[in-house]
């Protein structure tokens, strides 16, 4: 776990191979100042031709309490998801078998048996529910921008500095696209403007190190799986 000191160093090694997903939180308020720290962190990330397509709606109390239980209401009562990007309908192959690992991990950990119906879909709305995080940031692009792909990567990129500044201060996080699968949910109640594709969410809050599932590291393919070397002698 990270420390929850915004004093306290920490290499970039340190940062990137300690950082996991958080999906237990404190209930303890971040303060705004250290958001927008480590948003400003964040925001040194590339993008192409330094368009830096992105935005945020940082979203507390009231407001995320609205988003949670809609998103919940809507998720029981079989409301057709509308996230507004583009996602791969079936996972096959190796990249379920991740999925599904990842899944088993998880469970596991939690203690929820395969037959626990009920458990299993406790679990499914605590990602709907942003895992009751304090904070949710929600990351948009220009829609100026929308139809193209590197706005989207460009988030991508925005999106993976945002957790790991926010690691680096003690903060935990999970990228979390179930917050946004009712996405004109979460466009009223965060006064998302019309001029903005809503593109992600993070949950973001202090790690509760006594929940179960904070423990997951998850297995990652080596350098050997998925880099091919062209043209070095060795």
């Amino acid at each position: 776990m990270p420390t929850n000191s915004a004093t306290t160093s920490a290499t970039y090694d340190d940062v990137v191979v300690g950082r996991r997903s958080i999906r237990g939180f404190l209930d303890k308020p971040v303060p705004r100042a250290l958001i927008e720290e480590v948003l400003a962190l964040a925001m040194r990330a590339p993008s192409s031709l330094n368009t830096q397509p992105w935005n945020f709606s940082v979203v507390t109390g009231a407001p995320l309490d609205a988003i949670r239980a809609e998103n919940a209401r809507r998720n029981l009562a079989g409301v057709p998801e509308s996230r507004e990007f583009r996602k791969f309908e079936v996972y096959a192959g190796q990249h379920r078998e991740r999925q599904v690992e990842i899944a088993k991990q998880l469970f596991a950990v939690m203690g929820i048996a395969r037959e626990d119906k009920d458990a299993r879909l406790d679990w499914v709305l605590r990602g709907f529910r942003q895992f009751d995080a304090p904070v949710s940031i929600v990351v948009t692009y220009d829609r100026a921008l929308f139809g193209g792909d590197i706005a989207p990567f460009d988030c991508g990129a925005v999106t993976t500095a945002l957790v790991n500044a926010a690691w680096s201060r003690g903060l935990g996080c999970v990228i979390n696209s179930q917050g946004i699968m009712q996405s004109p949910v979460v466009r009223e109640h965060a006064q998302i403007p019309e001029d903005q594709v809503i593109m992600i969410c993070v949950a973001m809050g202090w790690p509760d190190e006594t929940f179960p599932a904070n423990t997951v590291v998850s297995n990652r393919k080596s350098v050997a799986e998925a880099a091919r070397f062209v043209g070095f002698a060795d």
